[in-house]
């Protein structure tokens, strides 16, 4: 078992579910994959899943915190392994032309920078901020050179 099974198998429990064959194949192909992808991307590698399985367990995933969803509009939702599994914080670039998802991290002072302003904009609100995420909508170096 790696440690993504390991802290999977715990959180699932945790939340009084099972860590299924189907649920290992998905946290795995996202850890292979290593980027945002979706489910028909999902579908591709792992063609033994159901398609409805796989909504139903990534909805499991997400739940427990294993998975993050990266919703574009109408377009088909992307997932990743969640931030709590890879120790990795990170935001997306999201094109809204062709759908693809790429992750972006700021430098140490700049993410400072930004968690400053978020906590300040939430503070105002009267909201408590315990994490952000930032998805920056445009175009992709493809579909602006096109």
């Amino acid at each position: 078992m790696t440690d993504i099974d390991d802290i999977a198998l715990h959180r699932l429990r945790k939340d009084g579910q099972r860590f299924t064959t189907g649920r290992q194949l998905i946290l795995k192909t996202l850890q292979d994959v290593g980027a945002p992808i979706t489910i028909p991307g999902i579908l591709r590698r792992q063609p033994t899943l159901a398609q409805s399985s796989v909504y139903r367990n990534l909805a499991v995933l997400e739940h427990a915190g294993l998975v993050s969803k990266i919703a574009m509009g109408d377009e088909h939702a992307h997932y990743e392994l969640g931030e709590e599994i890879t120790n990795h914080h990170h935001h997306h670039l999201v094109c809204t032309q062709c759908g693809t998802v790429s992750d972006v991290t700021l430098s140490a002072s700049a993410e400072r920078s930004l968690d400053k302003a978020l906590h300040e904009a939430a503070d105002g609100a009267n909201f408590q901020l315990h994490q952000h995420r930032v998805d920056l909508l445009g175009h992709c170096a493809n579909c602006t050179s096109a």
